[in-house]
C-alpha cells in the first residue's frame, strides 16, 4: 500500500441553505486500501462523495489527485480523472444489453458504426480477470441483482476507474452474492486501485475495510482500523453515546395464530405472479421475519395482506376473521396496522403537517369530532401525546412532514399505527434508510408490541435486522416460502443459501 495518496481532500466545507453539510471535512485514500467512509443519514457521507464525483461544488477546500491539486466539475471531469462511483440505485437501461450498456456514451472505434464486439471481447477479459462473468449480449432485464451490479462495476472499470467509490454496493444482495463482490473488491485493490466504501452494515465494514473514517454532524469524529474497532465503538462514534445494535427479546407466551395466509396468489405491476402459493401463520406474541432479496414478492405480499392488491388465488384471515380482497379500511377495522415500505409514497402525505398525518387513520371515531365537525383541541392533545411518547423530533405540530427527518417520520408512522393495540402488525422495511438511533428505538417499540400480545409480521432485507428481531424466520424466492428457520439455530449463509433458491435438505 503506498504511503502518498492517491486522492485527498483537503478542509472540505459545503453549506446548503440552512445546512452545512460538510463542515472541513479531511479524507484520504491510497493505492491497494479500501477506506469505508461510515456515518448516519445526513452525517456528509453523499455531499462529501458527490463533491469527488463532481456532481457538487464545494465552498472551501481542495482535491488532489497524486499530490495535485484538481478541478472535478462534473463526472464527465471525474471519469477522465479515472474516478468511477458504482451507486446504490442501479444506472442501467433495462432494455440494452450488458455491452450496449457498457459502450453507452463512449465513443466508437468504428466511427459512426458501433464496436460492439470490441466492447464485448473487452467486457470478458475484465469479467474473467475480476470474478464478473457475465454473457455480454445478455439483456439488462433478465439479469439477476447481482448480475446487474456486476455490469455497474464493468462499466466503471471498461473507462479505467483507478478510484472506485460504492454506495451501499451489497444493499440488495444475498450473503453469498456480498462475498463474490468482495473477492472481487479485494482483486481490485490488490491490482492498486483504491476504493471509498459506504456502508451501514458493520459486520460488513470490519470484514472489508483498511480504514475507517466516521463522519457525524457533517465532521470527521473518528477512525479507526479493524483490528481496533467493534461494531458497537463504530456505532457510538456515529451516534455519539452507546447504541444497542440488537434489542432485548423477553420471553413471551405465544397464543394462536392471529394472521394466517393460506396458498395465496397475487400478481405483480407487469402482470406476472409474484406471490405464488404463499402460505405462514404468525402467532400473537410473535415476530416473524421475513427475509429476501428485494424483488421477489414481498412488496406484493404486504400489499396483498393490507388491501391494496387483489389476491387470485388463497385466503387471508386477521383475528379468524377472512379478509381477502377486502377493502384496506375493513382490513384495519378487523385489527391490522400497517407500515409500508415507501414511507413517503404510501405511510404519509408530505404535505400535510405532523397532526394532520397523525389523524389519517383515525378521522372518522368521535373523540376527535364535536358535532361532526373537528375538534381540533383534541386533536392537538392527541397528537401532541404520541409526539412526545415516541420521541418524534419536530418544530411544531404543524409543520409540514416532508421537512422531518427519515427517522422521524417512520417514527410518526409507527405511533400512528401502534395507537391502540392493533391485534396485527405489518412493517415492511421498517428501518430502510433511517439513522442507528432511530433504528434503535424502531426495534425497541416493535419488541414492546409483541409483548403485548400483537402478532408481528416484519419483512427487510437487512439481515441484521430479521436475525435480531425475529423468533421465527421465512426465507421468501420468487415469491414463495423457501424454508422457516430458527434464528438461534440457523446461520446466514444457510439463509443467504435460501434467498438465493436453494431449499435446505432438512425443514428446521
Amino acid at each position: 500500500m503506498a504511503d502518498t495518496p492517491m486522492m485527498e481532500m483537503r478542509a472540505i466545507t459545503k453549506r446548503f441553505p440552512g445546512v452545512l453539510a460538510n463542515d472541513n471535512v479531511d479524507f484520504d485514500v491510497r493505492a491497494g486500501e479500501v477506506h469505508t467512509l461510515l456515518g448516519e443519514n445526513g452525517a456528509g457521507k453523499s455531499t462529501l462523495m458527490k463533491i469527488l464525483y463532481g456532481l457538487y461544488q464545494a465552498d472551501e477546500g481542495e482535491v488532489l489527485l497524486d499530490g495535485e491539486p484538481v478541478v472535478i466539475d462534473s463526472p464527465t471531469t471525474a471519469i477522465s480523472h479515472n474516478i468511477g462511483m458504482i451507486h446504490q440505485h442501479f444506472m442501467l437501461v433495462e432494455t440494452l444489453t450488458v455491452a450496449e450498456n457498457v459502450a453507452l456514451g463512449l465513443p466508437s472505434s468504428k466511427g459512426a458504426f458501433t464496436d460492439l464486439d470490441v466492447v464485448s471481447d473487452h467486457i470478458v477479459e475484465l469479467g474473467g480477470k475480476y470474478g464478473l462473468d457475465l454473457d455480454p449480449s445478455a439483456v439488462v432485464w433478465q439479469l439477476a441483482v447481482g448480475q446487474k451490479q456486476r455490469v455497474e462495476i464493468l462499466k466503471a472499470l471498461y473507462r479505467e476507474a483507478h478510484l472506485l467509490i460504492l454506495d451501499e454496493p451489497t444493499a440488495v444482495l444475498t450473503p453469498q452474492e456480498v462475498d463474490q463482490l468482495f473477492g472481487t473488491l479485494r482483486q481490485l485493490t490488490a491490482d492498486g486501485r483504491g476504493l471509498i466504501f459506504i456502508s451501514h452494515k458493520l459486520h460488513e465494514v470490519l470484514a472489508l475495510s483498511d480504514r475507517i473514517t466516521v463522519l457525524r454532524q457533517g465532521r470527521v469524529t473518528g477512525h479507526a482500523t479493524p483490528d481496533g474497532a467493534t461494531r458497537s465503538s463504530l456505532a457510538e462514534m456515529m451516534v455519539g453515546r452507546e447504541v444497542k445494535l440488537a434489542p432485548d427479546k423477553p420471553d413471551v407466551t405465544v397464543a394462536e395464530p392471529a394472521l394466517v395466509v393460506s396458498g395465496l396468489e397475487v400478481y405483480g405491476d407487469r402482470g406476472l405472479v409474484a406471490v405464488d402459493d404463499f402460505s405462514l401463520e404468525v402467532r400473537a406474541g410473535e415476530i416473524l421475519g421475513i427475509a429476501g432479496v428485494s424483488g421477489n414478492g414481498q412488496r406484493e405480499l404486504a400489499e396483498a395482506i393490507a388491501g391494496l392488491r387483489a389476491v387470485t388465488k388463497g385466503s387471508i384471515e386477521i383475528a379468524g376473521t377472512d379478509v381477502t380482497n377486502n377493502r384496506p379500511i375493513e382490513v384495519r377495522d378487523v385489527g391490522l396496522a400497517y407500515v409500508p415500505e415507501g414511507r413517503m409514497k404510501d405511510g404519509c402525505i408530505a404535505s400535510f403537517t405532523v397532526s394532520e398525518n397523525v389523524l389519517l387513520v383515525d378521522h372518522r371515531e368521535s373523540r376527535f369530532l364535536n358535532r361532526g365537525l373537528f375538534d381540533f383541541g383534541a386533536i392537538r392533545e392527541h397528537s401532541q401525546g404520541l409526539v412526545d411518547e415516541y420521541s418524534v423530533k419536530t418544530p411544531t405540530l404543524e409543520t409540514p412532514v416532508r421537512s422531518l427527518s427519515g427517522g422521524n417520520i417512520q417514527k410518526l408512522i409507527l405511533a400512528r399505527e401502534l395507537e391502540g393495540t392493533p391485534t396485527v402488525l405489518l412493517a415492511s422495511q421498517p428501518t430502510r434508510g433511517v439513522d442507528i438511533g432511530a433504528a434503535e428505538y424502531i426495534h425497541e417499540r416493535l419488541v414492546t408490541q409483541r409483548e403485548e400480545g400483537t402478532a408481528i409480521l416484519v419483512i427487510s432485507e437487512d439481515l441484521d435486522e430479521v436475525f435480531g428481531l425475529s423468533d421465527r424466520i421465512a426465507v421468501m424466492y420468487e415469491g414463495q416460502v423457501m424454508g422457516i428457520v430458527d434464528p438461534a439455530t440457523a446461520t446466514r449463509e444457510q439463509v443467504g443459501l435460501m434467498m438465493a433458491g436453494v431449499r435446505p435438505e432438512l425443514s428446521p
